[in-house]
């Protein structure tokens, strides 16, 4: 029998999938939905932490960006309680394939994401962007759990013996 995946890990799995929902739902979002939709309070939420951040992608989304907010709101988001079940149920080997598709797409945007914090030049007038080389690795460390955990759930569906098992069938 193969060894199960540590129940720690799983946990968190289920954990960033669970936050993720009221994540995306009501804060990233926020962007593709017509001004006045979500009571104010969120609104300001969202303003607070991209002012607070200098994260200029959640105020001011160039397209590529919203492209990827439309993949977390109908892709992803359907996907989040899924895998909060399986994971918190534990040992569901059926969330292999989905989870693999999730980590590689959520990881590959990420890529995008960061390089675009690390070399944009967000010097113009207009520009909300991160100013200083302090206030970009700031802003990396805000989006950096979305790389990290999905590149371990990734690293656990492909080498975990429990989720890579494959049942050898008898021979007659």
């Amino acid at each position: 029998m193969a060894a199960a995946a540590p129940r720690w890990r799983e946990r968190l799995f289920a954990l960033f999938f669970l936050a993720h929902v009221p994540l995306t739902a009501l804060i990233d979002s926020q962007p593709l939905l017509p001004a006045g939709l979500l009571p104010p309070p969120l609104t300001e939420l969202l303003q607070w932490y991209a002012t607070t951040f200098r994260d200029p992608l959640m105020l001011q989304p160039p397209e590529w960006f919203k492209a990827f907010i439309y993949c977390e709101a109908f892709l992803q988001l359907p996907f989040f309680p899924i895998a909060a079940y399986a994971f918190l149920k534990g040992s569901c080997r059926w969330i292999r394939t989905p989870a693999i598709i999730y980590s590689t797409h959520v990881a590959t945007t990420l890529v995008a994401i960061l390089a675009h914090i690390l070399f944009h030049d967000f010097s113009g007038p207009e520009q909300l962007g991160p100013q200083t080389q302090r206030e970009r690795l700031t802003l990396l460390s805000v989006y950096m759990p979305y790389l990290l955990i999905p590149l371990l759930i990734l690293y656990t569906m492909l080498y975990n013996p429990h989720y890579n098992h494959v049942e050898k069938r008898k021979r007659k």
